[in-house]
């Protein structure tokens, strides 16, 4: 059903399938979908007593096969860019991988990274998204934000966002991306792009593509261990194990691909274990990257409680 409040498009009960990058049946009782950030802060008023989820092109998330109670907002056609010279000021909803061809297509270093990234600019900033000796954080200039506590937009600067390994301080506040500013390096288009292809290779020889649903890496790689995630779950022998209709993804242990119809709790179930193996044998604790959104069977809970530690 769609609503017409507030002028802004809006579905009831909305399936979630095609928005989730795992691909998981998950339906959200409200979903908004803005077409600018003026009508984005519209619904942020309205929903000032309650954080509205947000999401971008879904990756890094597990949505429950319960459903979603929260209102989501999707923010997919908040997407516009401006150039001036090498700063390059873009909104929070577009792709990662189309920044970066915008940027090889002015000749724009910096966002060769992006190519390989099924997420949005909000995600990527959301989590300090980086691969191959890049992060989005190393070119940002200020970031536009929502604060959800002060009910206004203020401006952050690359500092005051306290850029770390796979985190920022929009993990920890009620701060929403509106938009962000980079300075990026001027280079020749060739080299740009030879950089982006390599990067798209290695994806390609390692990593899953969205044709096998993911929701892209799982466990952050620990910092006490040499190893990766992917080797230690590699060296637990869980290649290729599955529970369910989830499995360890054959050419990197990292990613966790849906066979067909998983849920939530297969998910759960086979993250659990794999923390639980690589705990038992090499005494590490991995932390999930995975952002777990609606509501939790018992079980469910009792183990993230566990995973988040």
């Amino acid at each position: 059903m769609v609503c017409s409040q507030l002028e802004i498009k809006h579905y009831d009960d909305f399936q979630l399938t095609n928005f989730n990058t795992l691909r998981i049946k998950s339906t959200a009782k409200q979903f908004w979908m803005p077409d600018n950030y003026g009508e984005m802060i519209s619904l942020f008023k309205k929903f000032k007593n309650e954080t509205p989820i947000i999401i971008g092109n879904g990756s890094n998330i597990l949505f429950s096969s319960k459903g979603i109670e929260s209102p989501i907002i999707y923010t997919g056609n908040i997407k516009s860019s401006f150039i001036l010279g090498n700063i390059i000021e873009v909104e929070a909803g577009i792709k990662a991988q189309r920044l970066s061809k915008l940027a090889y297509e002015k000749g724009l270093s910096g966002f060769e990274f992006l190519i390989g990234i099924p997420a949005s600019l909000g995600g990527a900033i959301y989590m300090n998204a980086g691969a191959h000796g890049q992060t989005i954080s190393d070119c940002l200039i200020s970031a536009k934000i929502y604060d959800f506590s002060k009910n206004k937009t203020i401006i952050l600067t690359k500092e005051e966002l306290g850029f770390s390994y796979r985190h920022s301080i929009l993990k920890e506040k009620p701060y929403i991306l509106l938009s962000a500013k980079f300075e990026l390096i001027k280079k020749q288009k060739a080299e740009i792009k030879a950089r982006m292809d390599e990067n798209l290779i290695f994806r390609k020889n390692r990593q899953p593509n969205l044709a096998l649903p993911n929701a892209g890496s799982v466990f952050k790689n620990p910092n006490d261990c040499e190893l990766s995630a992917g080797a230690l779950i590699d060296k637990c022998g869980l290649r290729g194990f599955r529970i369910g209709d989830c499995e360890v993804y054959e050419n990197h242990c990292n990613f966790i691909i849906n066979k067909g119809n998983a849920t939530s709790v297969d998910y759960t179930n086979i993250v659990f274990e794999i923390y639980s193996r690589v705990k038992e044998k090499f005494n590490v604790e991995l932390t999930p990257e995975i952002i777990y959104i609606g509501k939790m069977t018992k079980d469910e809970e009792k183990k993230w409680k566990i995973l988040l530690k």
